[in-house]
């Protein structure tokens, strides 16, 4: 027997308790027969004026991961899509492994992370070596995605930290500020660019660009779900969201 809805596959998705980005980006992205059911990382909406502070506040994002992980476990996924990126990130390839690692052990079932997702999105699109990336981080954090794209083979040409102050505030920035970000990361030797931070909400915005600029042009949730659905054996393109969802 199996579930009437998710007769294909049972996607659990974790994100913080603060994300309102993740829920929605990734239903939109949902094959028929692949149901996702959300679980969310409780954790503070804190006021980051630093780099110190927005450290402790991923910190307590991974703290209470685990326990995210158990409650969505209850209904029996068969996968798991980790809808927080930062902490995915940090400690470079090892350090992502790592905390991969540990969330499979708790789970015992397979999940994707953001940053092995977007690796593997680029790898996916062939001949990428140099990147730009956005996240709504601080400088701090921005230097662990460089780390992890750099040990994954990237070049790295610049980037933008938007140090939104509240976890609810990335959420917020708008289209047109996006824009003004892509403005400035683009350029004649970047081979794409690379939006990171679960909650910034740049799904639409990506697959714009990536047609404007004729160069691969990943959202995170993007490349997080396609990953997912490409690791559980689905292998269905979804229009309208990139060429990744669409032709990888």
């Amino acid at each position: 027997m199996t579930d009437v809805q998710g007769w294909r596959k049972l996607l659990g998705v974790i994100a913080p308790s603060t994300n309102t980005t993740v829920q929605p980006d990734m239903e939109r992205m949902r094959p028929e027969g692949v149901t996702n059911h959300f679980s969310r990382i409780f954790v503070e909406d804190p006021l980051a004026l630093s780099n110190e502070d927005f450290i402790a506040g991923t910190t307590a994002i991974a703290e209470n991961t685990m326990d995210a992980v158990r409650s969505v476990m209850t209904c029996r996924p068969d996968y798991l899509v980790l809808g927080m990126s930062a902490i995915t990130f940090y400690g470079g390839v090892q350090g992502s492994v790592d905390f991969k690692q540990k969330v499979e052990a708790v789970a015992g079932v397979g999940a994707s992370t953001g940053a092995e997702s977007i690796a593997a999105a680029l790898k996916a699109y062939g001949g990428i070596k140099t990147v730009s990336f956005v996240s709504p981080y601080y400088p701090v954090a921005n230097a662990e995605v460089k780390r992890f794209l750099e040990e994954s083979g990237f070049s790295v040409v610049r980037d933008t930290p938007l140090q939104c102050q509240r976890w609810t505030d990335i959420a917020k920035v708008t289209p047109d500020r996006l824009r003004d970000v892509i403005a400035y990361l683009d350029g004649p030797e970047v081979d794409a660019i690379v939006q990171v931070g679960t909650n910034l909400s740049m799904v639409s915005l990506a697959a714009e660009y990536e047609a404007k600029l004729s160069k691969p042009v990943i959202a995170i949730n993007t490349a997080t779900y396609w990953h997912a659905l490409r690791a559980c054996g689905i292998e269905d393109k979804v229009s309208g969201l990139g060429r990744l969802l669409e032709e990888l």
